[in-house]
């Protein structure tokens, strides 16, 4: 049968029909949750794809003026800028520290930059020729940086929430197309199983006292019929005593021995 392949192959109790009961109800709620995550996580997939859109779009932008920069400083600078500028950095300025997000209960890796405070030695490079050209590109590819790490951050995120909100809503799809229909054909089968169980035990009930009724009335008949056949032969022997001149009366009467003299 093609409803039998959609249901679970359990005997028909009234214990595994409780179970069923319990599961569909702890299947409906967890479809309910889970139908809740992917609308939370589908929100804001879209909130971060209109972010990578207009990220990208400020990056190109940024890093178009940060060659445009890099030109400039190279071009007043001379050749020797890549030196003067090595000579003049110890440290990074700039650190990306990582952190997790919680987004409806998926861990997604977050990326901030930081610029540490204080003073650097860049303040006075480039004093010679072509100092302002090179704070200039310093800015402009600080700038470039910070929305590198922050494109970063939101694709990483996007693809992270991608892979989760898949996975939310295969289980959506399984828990209302597979296993709640299994489980209501499964709790409809066993209904039906039972009701059936029901009336074959009402039936074998009736015809059980069907049949004690039945010989109830043929022991009654036989009690009659020997009643019945008991009177008529006190009533042959009455008649045949009356038809040889002995009443019933005179079966204790009539035979009167003779006085005895001694």
């Amino acid at each position: 049968m093609s409803g039998s392949t959609n249901r679970y192959t359990v005997p028909p109790t009234v214990t595994v029909l409780t179970v069923m009961k319990a599961r569909l109800v702890g299947a409906t709620k967890g479809h309910a949750l889970l139908k809740k995550k992917a609308d939370a996580l589908t929100v804001r997939y879209r909130q971060l794809l209109k972010e990578i859109v207009e990220a990208k779009n400020g990056m190109g932008d940024a890093m178009k003026g940060s060659f445009f920069s890099l030109a400039e400083a190279k071009y007043a600078g001379g050749d020797s800028i890549k030196h003067t500028v090595f000579d003049n950095v110890d440290r990074a300025t700039l650190k990306v520290y990582s952190s997790q997000e919680n987004i409806a209960g998926v861990k997604i890796p977050k990326f901030e930059s930081v610029s540490e405070p204080g003073e650097t030695k860049m303040e006075l490079t480039g004093l010679g020729k072509g100092g302002q050209q090179i704070q200039g590109c310093r800015k402009a590819y600080l700038s470039a940086i910070q929305l590198l790490v922050q494109l970063a951050n939101l694709q990483t995120a996007f693809m992270t929430l991608d892979v989760a909100l898949k996975v939310t809503n295969r289980r959506v799809n399984a828990l209302e197309n597979v296993v709640k229909p299994k489980i209501e054909n499964t709790i409809s089968y066993i209904k039906g199983e039972l009701d059936e169980l029901e009336r074959e035990e009402f039936f074998r009930l009736k015809k059980v006292q069907k049949n004690k009724q039945k010989v109830a009335a043929q022991e009654l008949a036989r009690k009659e019929a020997k009643a019945a056949g008991a009177a008529a032969a006190y009533d042959t022997g009455a008649m045949q005593g009356n038809a040889n001149g002995i009443t019933s009366a005179d079966l204790l009467t009539a035979s009167k021995d003779a006085d005895l003299v001694f």
